[in-house]
This record gives structure tokens, C-alpha cells and sequence, in this order.
């Protein structure tokens, strides 16, 4: 139990709110970004986040909404700390966040899909999240935020982010 009348269960449903301003459909727990809440001596809450890379520019709008929305729900002081280690990986990624990116027209990070592994064998497919087809081709390892791959299905022709896999 926290200090005052919080609790960790309920504390983490209140941060249900905070969203990935880079991906306004994924919250911060459906990016594995949330790592811990814990109880301050005075009665605030200490939260800790791990980037999704280190510099990532989103990380500063998300320490802030949970500032913001702690602060509105009557927590005297919010500290929120950013780790680096251990490194976020797409691991992380609840079935969720893979669902919620799918329907969102993102393609969810493929398992074996790290950009490395292709110069030792072949490429893992990214599936089209519009068609469903395999089909699609890597257009620029360079998407809408640095997280993202620009990619085009040959099969609908549309052109889509996908959600690069970080280990």
C-alpha cells in the first residue's frame, strides 16, 4: 500500500491514461515503457520509465503527463526517473500494443525481424497491416519517428509504417 490511500494496482490503472504521443493508441504499459511505481516517504510516488531508445523525444511529453495526471489526482510529489538499463526492447510489447499497432495501419514488430539478421539471412516478411498480404517491400529504414520503417505492399499498394524490432 502506498502512502495516503494509493495502491500500485490503482496507481497503474490511473497511468492507463498516459499514451505514446508518437502512438496515441498505445499507452505506456501497452509499450512495456512503465517499469515501476513505488511509495515516497511523503506520500508521493516515484515512477520509473524506460525509453523506447535512448533520446527518444516522446519521453519528455510522457514524464509530463504522468506528472500532470498524478498531480491532478491529489499526489502531494511525482518523481519520475527514466532508466536506461536494462534497454527496452520490442520484447516489451504487450498482445495488446501488436493488436492496437495492427489496427492502427502500423505493422507490429516481426519476431527475428531485427534489420541485422537480413545480412546473414533472409528477411523476415512484415505482413501488410491493411491487406494482410506478405507481399510488401522495405521502401526507407527511415519511418515517421526513428522507431518506424517506411514499407509499401506490393499486393494493395499502400504504404505503411512497421514497427521496427529492437532486442
Amino acid at each position: 500500500m502506498l502512502s495516503g490511500n494509493w495502491n500500485p494496482e490503482e496507481v497503474k490503472g490511473w497511468l492507463q491514461a498516459v499514451k505514446d504521443p508518437e502512438i496515441p493508441v498505445l499507452t505506456i504499459q501497452d509499450l512495456g515503457v512503465l517499469r515501476s511505481i513505488e511509495a515516497l516517504s511523503d506520500g508521493g510516488i516515484r515512477v520509473t520509465i524506460t525509453p523506447t531508445y535512448s533520446g527518444c523525444p516522446a519521453m519528455n511529453t510522457i514524464s509530463a503527463d504522468i506528472r500532470r495526471l498524478l498531480l491532478s489526482k491529489g499526489i502531494p510529489t511525482v518523481e519520475v526517473i527514466e532508466s536506461l538499463s536494462p534497454a527496452w526492447t520490442t520484447d516489451w510489447l504487450s498482445a495488446e500494443a501488436h493488436e492496437k499497432l495492427e489496427a492502427f495501419g502500423i505493422a507490429p514488430p516481426q519476431s527475428g525481424s531485427a534489420d541485422k539478421t537480413a545480412l546473414f539471412s533472409a528477411a523476415v516478411p512484415v505482413p501488410c497491416p491493411h491487406c494482410k498480404s506478405k507481399k510488401t517491400e522495405l521502401v526507407s529504414q527511415f519511418g515517421s519517428t526513428a522507431c518506424k520503417a517506411l514499407y509499401r505492399c506490393r499486393s494493395c499498394s499502400e504504404p505503411f509504417d512497421y514497427f521496427k524490432c529492437l532486442r
